[in-house]
């Protein structure tokens, strides 16, 4: 028999159950501090567009609480492929706009706070990016449980990930590096293509020789190629079994995007060119890629990258999980919204900076790949805790 009240609200419920209390004061934000970083790579990383870089410019954004709770995130000021952040740029932003508006107010109010941010200043992800990562740890700190569970829950304990190999040095040496992800477990590679089209289909050759169909191969132009270098390339390059090409054109080249899917038999990726939802729309609406890559600072944190998820998912493309290279805290970001998504997502890139890009890291617990995996970080809020000595050196 039904005991209870046909009138009965939630309401009546929460106030039964604590009807002497008075509900709690919400948690507010007090400060925001920035970190700036440079965090040298292991070897001098090399993309198809502009010289080789010894170091990523790294920003970690700390708010503090009423409670003495604090949350991070991280961005990257990239300074290549649709990002024209610099450090500089990145703290102003933050400190002269965004700080104003997250004083005073719940961090529990994500979604309201990075509104009022983009209203503050448009077209700022990579500045607001750590904000909305740093809003997610505190609740999932204040709460007691990790950031996945905030997102909808755990649907995996770990994700596998995808290693990339630069386009430093000679074919022996890619080998050489391409031997040691794989006696590490990984099965998925991303070879960086794009300035010497001989060299590409030399290096392609090399690679599945060696391998054969032990691994996985992506190719990765990161934007460096014109319609017909692309076409001619990928068409070479499509009798070994190449898994997908991403970004092969540049940002603004949709409809290039579109062509070149349509003239190859090969999968195209897009990456750089998906920046907001209305962009990715435009690249559903135009058949230009069968799957796409979000990154924590290009697409804005969490909160953005999980809307870019549903709309992608909602038209039948396949998510590639990605990041610039990044610390255990943009990585760990990553590694919640995959635990929480409850489909199969590729094998993206999103740990490459803690899988031997990067010479070091900032974090007390690093998140290491294990037989190619990630394994999802069970603590409250990320799961990560910063290293004082690392972010004072």
């Amino acid at each position: 028999m039904n005991d209870v009240p046909s009138n009965f609200t939630v309401a009546d419920a929460l106030d039964q159950s604590a009807p002497n209390q008075a509900a709690p004061d919400p948690i507010k934000i007090t400060r925001v501090e920035c970190i700036p970083l440079n965090t040298p790579f292991r070897t001098p990383f090399k993309i198809a567009s502009g010289a080789a870089r010894a170091m990523v410019e790294t920003l970690i954004v700390r708010l503090h609480t009423d409670q003495g709770v604090t949350g991070i995130g991280e961005t990257q000021a990239w300074r290549r492929q649709g990002s024209a952040e610099t450090l500089p740029n990145l703290v102003r932003t933050i400190d002269d706009f965004f700080a104003p508006r997250l004083v005073g107010r719940s961090p529990f109010d994500v979604a309201a706070i990075l509104h009022d941010l983009n209203d503050a200043m448009y077209n700022t992800l990579y500045a607001q990016a750590p904000i909305g990562d740093a809003m997610y740890d505190i609740m999932g700190k204040v709460l007691g449980v990790p950031v996945h569970q905030l997102l909808g829950g755990k649907c995996r304990d770990s994700v596998r990930v995808a290693a990339v190999l630069s386009m430093q040095g000679t074919t022996e040496s890619l080998i050489e590096s391409a031997q040691s992800f794989v006696e590490r477990g990984f099965r998925h590679l991303v070879l960086k293509i794009g300035v010497d089209p001989a060299v590409d289909l030399d290096n392609v050759k090399a690679l599945r020789k060696e391998f054969g169909d032990k691994i996985v191969l992506r190719v990765d132009a990161n934007a460096g190629l014109t319609y017909d270098s692309a076409l001619r390339l990928l068409t070479r390059l499509e009798p070994y079994d190449i898994e997908t090409a991403e970004q092969p054109l540049p940002i603004w080249d949709i409809d290039g995007m579109a062509a070149l899917a349509r003239a190859i038999r090969m999968p195209v990726m897009a990456d750089e060119s998906v920046s907001t939802d209305h962009a990715l729309l435009e690249i559903i609406r135009k058949r230009a890629a069968s799957s796409f890559q979000t990154k924590v600072a290009k697409n804005g944190g969490l909160h953005y990258m999980q809307r870019l998820w549903h709309v992608g998912a909602a038209a039948g493309l396949d998510i590639n999980p990605g990041n610039h290279p990044a610390t255990s805290v943009a990585t760990a970001s990553v590694a919640h919204l995959c635990a929480s998504w409850p489909t199969p997502v590729m094998a993206g890139v999103f740990a490459v900076g803690v899988s031997g890009a990067l010479a070091a890291d900032i974090v007390e617990n690093p998140i290491t790949p294990v037989n190619g995996e990630v394994p999802i970080p069970t603590g409250p809020g990320l799961g990560v805790t910063l290293d004082g000595d690392a972010i004072k050196a």
